[in-house]
């Protein structure tokens, strides 16, 4: 299946940054920025703890990127305090937990989920989503042992500390709430903490049946949707199911998308795939990154999942679940996508270098 999808002119100017900024208001359930201003998105990214000047945060310092912050601006805060980005949007599911209000609704899913056994059955997929009947946000991150149950609070867990991180938050009217749980019945994620009050059933009966394990039972194993943010942000949702037996990136969404894609994931393990050019799109794997600071660092030290377009004139920027690793074509997750161009400046040129179809390495410009 494919979506048509006009060239987005790359071209960043204020009226584009302050539209794709209009967002919900304060009191409704959101994305958060450090202020605890609501925002459309949000992008994160948790530096490795190894680099010589990030010995003072411990490992718990970050890039942070919005619609109004244009590129990667080093967040203000760590990332364990309730002041960061991700400290403000959870603090809306901690405290509606200690109030005891039952008019929304969440979701904790992770693989690797707080005290409790790795889970190699349900998907490779870690996030938040908790909504009400007006809105919500949709969390996705690559952080094990994260977030806390709704009784534990907010705190950031020793396992997240070591490599680089990554984090999309999308805030997202109720109706899309329902496209997101048809994702989840192919990505499989394993919930270890939800509520989903009376008032959204019969209608989230799906997202129900996904937080007690549940999962597609019949081919294709795999499923494209469109998904809108609240501020009209267009996303291409890939979600896979383990018996699709194949490379995200490569089989499907390098395709799907009909863009050469740089792809950052995990590959600290003898399994990792290699950069694939036998199909008409390739992927190539990248194996440093460059972050503002300077920050470099490579990939064995980031457990991120991230990949963008290799040419700016197809502008896609997507962050997910999956490694390119084999062991990972036969697991559920996905990926979110979309032409942003903000966030595919950012991301693009946080590309050091990669390697090509031969194995060798391309340096992008300016590099050493």
């Amino acid at each position: 299946m494919r979506d048509v999808v006009d060239v987005v002119n790359l071209t960043l100017c204020t009226c584009d940054a302050a539209a794709s900024h209009v967002g919900p208001s304060v009191a409704e359930i959101s994305c958060r920025n450090e202020l605890g201003q609501a925002v459309d998105w949000f992008a994160m990214y948790k530096l490795p703890r190894h680099m010589e000047h990030e010995a003072a945060g411990l490992g718990l310092r970050y890039m942070y990127l919005d619609p109004s912050t244009v590129d990667w601006q080093q967040g203000k805060f760590l990332v364990n305090a309730t002041e960061s980005a991700v400290g403000r949007t959870l603090q809306q599911l901690y405290s509606t937990y200690k109030t005891k209000v039952n008019d929304s609704a969440y979701l904790l899913y992770n693989d690797a989920a707080p005290s409790m056994p790795y889970d190699k059955y349900h998907g490779h997929t870690k996030g938040v989503l908790m909504f009400d009947k007006v809105q919500g946000f949709w969390l996705m991150h690559s952080v094990p042992n994260f977030p806390p149950d709704v009784t534990k609070g907010y705190s950031w867990p020793s396992s997240g500390r070591k490599y680089g991180q990554t984090f999309l938050c999308v805030t997202v009217k109720y109706d899309q709430v329902t496209v997101i749980g048809d994702q989840f019945l192919y990505s499989n994620p394993h919930v270890y903490s939800w509520t989903l009050p009376h008032l959204f059933l019969p209608e989230l009966s799906h997202l129900q049946f996904v937080a007690k394990g549940g999962s597609t039972a019949r081919s294709p194993w795999k499923r494209h949707a469109k998904l809108t943010s609240s501020g009209g942000v267009q996303f291409q949702s890939f979600a896979k199911y383990k018996h699709f037996g194949d490379d995200i990136y490569t089989a499907w969404a390098a395709q799907t998308l009909e863009t050469d894609l740089l792809s950052e994931t995990w590959n600290n393990g003898k399994y990792e795939l290699p950069t694939n050019c036998s199909l008409p799109k390739h992927v190539y794997n990248v194996k440093r990154v460059k972050l503002p600071g300077p920050a470099f660092f490579y990939t064995n030290n980031d457990h991120s999942k991230w990949c963008v377009s290799l040419r700016p004139v197809d502008g896609w920027t997507c962050v997910g679940d999956l490694n390119r690793a084999v062991g990972q074509m036969w697991r559920s997750g996905g990926l979110l996508c979309t032409r942003n161009p903000l966030l595919y400046r950012a991301f693009r040129q946080s590309v050091s270098w990669y390697k090509n179809c031969s194995g060798y390495p391309v340096m992008e410009q300016g590099e050493l």
